[in-house]
């Protein structure tokens, strides 16, 4: 299929812009650190590099904590328009300004438009439920939003089974969905489940751009996986990864990988 998003592009000229008018001499060549996101390896090579190319349908950056796949998904997300905290389009709330401001200075190359699109994290979930709720309270507002989740009030859920309401009821296909850590919302079992989803809506011609922790997910079969640490950025077959060795290494031998830290 032809990708929705083929390239994202770093603004350097209107990035520096802004830093000379509020920290004059300040570049990305600079020896000394840049401020937050802009500091972080990952994010310095983008800007460094002005580009950045998806190969699949199916993208997904991995990468410890702090290593910044959050912050690029997040700004993916906001460069295309969607609601920093999560939703579709539509979603316009803000319950705490903590985004980066990454995506100010990101644009993308594309050859046609989705029909849907959706950003879906755990860590804000609970925000989205609530403004699906508060939507739907509102007397003039018809048809309800929940409709599109089936129905239901999604606060009644438990947080695994509304995540879950989310991938099985709301995306539709033909969209273009970001998702950060999908995984910390459900259980293994529903992780294989949530690669069937993905797999169903590859074919209903949707993209996937996806940050995760979990060895489970990052299997999907042709998914490009790009590794980001200190060094920056780089593609990696998913049986080189860390999150691949280290699972591994625990169902063979999870006693002797244990009393190596001790336990």
């Amino acid at each position: 299929m032809d990708l929705y998003i083929q390239k994202i592009c770093f603004d350097k000229n209107a990035w520096q812009e802004d830093k000379e008018k509020n920290k004059p001499g300040e570049s990305i060549s600079a020896d000394d650190s840049l401020s937050y996101p802009f500091s972080i390896p990952a994010i310095r090579q983008f800007m460094e590099t002005e580009s950045f190319s998806f190969k699949s349908p199916v993208t997904i950056f991995i990468g410890e904590n702090g290593s910044g796949k959050s912050t690029l998904i997040e700004a993916i997300a906001c460069c295309f328009g969607i609601n920093p905290e999560g939703g579709s389009k539509n979603f316009n709330f803000s319950t705490y300004k903590s985004h980066s401001g990454l995506g100010n200075y990101m644009y993308y190359t594309r050859i046609r438009r989705p029909r849907d699109s959706y950003f879906l994290r755990a860590e804000s979930f609970y925000n989205v439920i609530t403004e699906i709720e508060r939507l739907d309270s509102e007397p003039d507002f018809s048809p309800p939003v929940k409709t599109g989740y089936g129905g239901v009030n999604l606060h009644e859920k438990s947080h695994g089974e509304s995540f879950f309401a989310v991938l099985k009821k709301r995306l539709r296909g033909n969209g273009l969905y970001v998702m950060d850590e999908p995984e910390a919302a459900v259980s293994v079992t529903r992780q294989l489940e949530m690669l069937q989803i993905i797999q169903q809506l590859v074919k209903k011609d949707s993209q996937f751009i996806m940050a995760t922790h979990s060895p489970i997910i990052m299997a999907y079969p042709k998914a490009d996986i790009i590794k980001i640490d200190e060094h920056g950025f780089s593609r990696i077959e998913y049986e080189a990864t860390e999150q691949y060795r280290v699972m591994h290494e625990f169902m063979c031998d999870y006693k002797k990988l244990l009393s190596n830290y001790g336990l």
